[in-house]
């Protein structure tokens, strides 16, 4: 494995470098150990939605103007610190859009092995305060899966990451039965996230993507997932979705009745919900009382987990989100911080 968080070149990590030239490792340990004690809670949570920046990435897609500065400024140092301050002991990092696909499979292929070994390398750093999901050089598929197989094989990474849509095809799309099968196969856990597809960039001018469209896309793989019988036909897959589904709460009463229907009713005998029940949501941006409360009502509290969106937002506001939005016992809380992504991933049982 490359070790590329000790190379020299990352003008993304130096912060993270100078930093610890400064204190010492010891003294960073004892820090973080000190903010975790006067948290208000002792570090339990774990993140599934929580978005590194491998210096390979930020090396190659920073200079396009293709990821945010927040993608760019963020550091190990920041996200443990933001971690500390709400009690998240573990956070599984993927990649925040675009990704490594840039329209070339031997350049993507290239970029996600890099950003693989890196995150892997961040988690060897740092025991136990990260996981990660395996970055995919999709829509490439022989690529793909054979960075499964390296990520899941010889990374020992939690799972895998994938975006909701890949140019015009959604996940659920037969294009990507053979990942599927695969990941089946491995009884895979699934984290995506939402990107722009080719169809909806900039549809409302000064209005990012992200405030409409990536709840949007979630629900059109959702959809794909479902309706084009990917949920039935890889049972062992377990995926997560961000952001609690996206706007798939609110057109529950629509998917239902269409499960019914004439086109889909052989299909999905059981109809919409047993599929959607199936699925994980995170709470990333997404916690409050309007839309915690639409996702209880599509799902039982077990599918929900604990996602925070850094670095584009803080573990500390969902803590708070969650907590002040009236929807959720304590029990529940529990198993949403913890329990339920434990469950999901063993070796976090512990």
């Amino acid at each position: 494995m490359n070790r590329p968080f000790s190379a020299a070149a990352d003008w993304g990590r130096r912060e993270f470098l100078a930093g610890l030239a400064a204190v010492g490792a010891d003294v960073l340990i004892s820090r973080t150990l000190s903010a975790a004690q006067t948290s208000t809670a002792a570090p339990h949570r774990i993140d599934v939605h929580n978005h590194l920046t491998p210096p390979s990435y930020a090396s190659e897609l920073g200079p396009k103007h293709l990821i945010s500065q927040q993608v760019l400024n963020w550091t190990p140092a920041k996200d443990i610190e933001d971690m500390d301050q709400a009690g998240v002991a573990t956070s599984i990092t993927s990649l925040a859009p675009p990704g490594v696909w840039t329209g070339d499979a031997a350049a993507a292929r290239s970029l996600a092995r890099k950003c693989n070994d890196e995150a892997a390398r961040l988690v060897a750093d740092h025991k136990g305060r990260f996981g990660m999901f395996v970055n995919l050089p999709l829509p490439d598929i022989e690529g793909s899966l054979r960075e499964i197989e390296y990520g899941l094989d010889m990374l020992k990474a939690d799972g895998v990451a994938m975006f909701t849509n890949y140019g015009d095809k959604w996940l659920g799309d037969p294009f990507f039965n053979p990942v599927f099968e695969e990941l089946n196969r491995r009884g895979a856990v699934v984290y995506t996230h939402p990107k722009s597809a080719n169809c909806c960039r900039n549809v409302l001018p000064n209005i990012p993507d992200s405030e409409i469209e990536y709840g949007t896309d979630t629900t059109r793989a959702i959809t794909e997932l479902v309706f084009g019988g990917a949920t039935r036909r890889y049972p062992n897959v377990h995926i997560i979705f961000s952001h609690a589904g996206g706007t798939m709460p609110f057109l529950i009463e629509r998917f239902v009745n269409l499960a019914k229907g004439p086109a889909f009713a052989s299909q999905l005998p059981q109809g919409f919900l047993a599929e959607a029940t199936k699925l994980y949501y995170d709470t990333a941006q997404t916690a409050n009382a309007a839309a915690m409360s639409a996702l209880l009502k599509v799902v039982p509290v077990s599918q929900i987990l604990f996602g925070t969106d850094f670095p584009f937002r803080t573990a500390a506001d969902h803590v708070k989100g969650l907590k002040a939005c009236g929807v959720f016992t304590a029990k529940n809380l529990r198993d949403i911080d913890r329990e339920n992504a434990a469950r999901l991933l063993p070796r976090y049982r512990t």
